[in-house]
């Protein structure tokens, strides 16, 4: 797809323990290239959902000046990335009649389908956020992937619905509309992941990508090339941090330090020797903790959040079911052992990856943490038209279309052109 290389991508992740930037600069025929990266902690969030506007807008502020710095760019709008637990997905189906009189199937007919299965009833205070296509049926065949130019009388479409709090999105819109930032999309945070941490293979044979957040673990099940489930968690690894000060009677800042120089989910692989002196990290405390204890606090946490994971993969029916396993990222896949107690407790393959087709500063986000931001790019670029990705930053200012993301999301759910387009030749 050929671009301008004055375009630019900007996405923004506002997660409950880092709010990240990213600003990638489309080259024509090439890879995106990061150009800026903006990652400050979080205020004003809690468990994926913001409970203080003027903290939260405050630490966007910052992150999209650290961004704006280093590529010497000005920022307008972004496209932002949903989570927290209010995130939400269910089963659709659209089912209409053909137009044409000889019955072959248009791209009119294909946005009649999509639009049908939009008329859902949400529960009250959301709204669709995407409408994911599945299957196609055209009459009595089945498993239809693109049904356009095919002769029928009975379109049906099978796909998943992700809808989220009304309030919360316009309290993110109040937070950009305060620093003056337009919203280009909303994208769900699952979905970004995925693109970040999959690939086609393990779609096809079935797979969850689990992100590991500081307040929220969301996942996101595939199985052959589908999105058949997605899910947010209210529990992260920031409980892990908070069990660490309430066990040691520390600070939460310093067991946070500890977590990240001496955490392990594997205490049987630890010596009852190794200790962990507390006065290393700050000359105010005292006293001496086995590491082991501390690594028994990290296995309790990471096993009851792998455990309602596998609740939610048991209430699909594809528990132990997903032959490429379960795919780790966010901040908590860096944490040892984090894998072991995955495998154990969902009694599949796993392993923390994260990948990306992108050039420039790739060393700043080549960090599981950065997997929603990473992903946002590759997700957009797969499920906007060139025409409607637009520059979200430049060497002057550009006015942003505040207040469009919602709307534009929905733009892409009623035309399933890209989403057909990695069936076809």
């Amino acid at each position: 797809m050929a671009r301008g290389a004055d375009e630019y991508l900007v996405t923004l992740d506002i997660g409950t323990s880092a709010t990240k930037v990213v600003i990638a600069q489309l080259i024509p025929e090439g890879k995106p290239r990061v150009v800026g990266v903006g990652k400050v902690p979080s205020h004003g969030m809690r468990r994926g959902s913001i409970v203080d506007i003027d903290e939260a807008s405050d630490s966007i502020k910052k992150a999209l000046e650290e961004a704006e710095k280093l590529a010497g760019l000005e920022i307008t709008s972004a496209y932002v990335a949903l989570g927290g637990a209010h995130l939400q997905s269910m089963e659709t189906k659209g089912v209409i009649a053909v137009g044409k009189a000889d019955g072959e199937v248009s791209q009119e007919d294909l946005d009649r389908v999509l639009s049908a299965a939009e008329a859902v009833s949400l529960p009250s205070n959301f709204e669709i956020l995407h409408v994911v296509p599945r299957s196609f049926s055209l009459d009595n065949q089945e498993g239809i992937k693109d049904p356009i130019g095919m002769t029928g009388v009975r379109l049906e479409l099978k796909g998943t619905i992700i809808y989220a709090s009304t309030p919360h999105i316009k309290n993110v819109t109040k937070c950009l509309e305060k620093i003056g930032i337009g919203v280009e999309s909303f994208v769900a945070a699952p979905l970004a992941v995925a693109k970040a941490t999959l690939n086609k293979r393990q779609e096809e044979l079935g797979a969850v990508a689990i992100d590991l957040g500081g307040g929220t673990v969301s996942m996101a099940v595939y199985e052959e090339q589908e999105l058949i489930h997605l899910a947010v968690l209210p529990v992260g690894v920031g409980h892990v941090t908070n069990d660490i000060a309430i066990g040691l009677r520390v600070s939460v800042d310093l067991a946070e330090e500890i977590k990240l120089k001496y955490g392990s989910a594997l205490p049987a692989n630890i010596g009852k020797k190794e200790e962990v002196d507390l006065s290393d990290f700050d000359d105010g405390e005292e006293g001496v903790v086995p590491r082991k204890h501390v690594a028994e606090i990290i296995e309790a946490r990471t096993e009851e959040i792998f455990y309602l994971v596998e609740k939610e993969l048991k209430e699909i029916e594809r528990s132990a079911l997903l032959p490429a396993g379960a795919i780790l990222s966010g901040g908590g896949a860096n944490l040892e052992g984090v894998e072991d107690v995955a495998k154990r407790i969902l009694k599949l393959p796993a392993q923390s990856n994260y990948h990306f087709e992108l050039s420039g500063l790739v060393d700043k986000v080549d960090d599981p943490a950065f997997a929603v931001s990473a992903g946002m790019i590759t997700w957009v670029l797969e499920n906007f038209n060139a025409s409607e990705i637009k520059g979200t930053a430049s060497e002057f200012k550009m006015g942003g279309q505040f207040g469009q993301g919602v709307e534009l999301a929905k733009k892409w759910t009623v035309s399933g052109k890209k989403w057909l387009s990695r069936f076809l030749p």
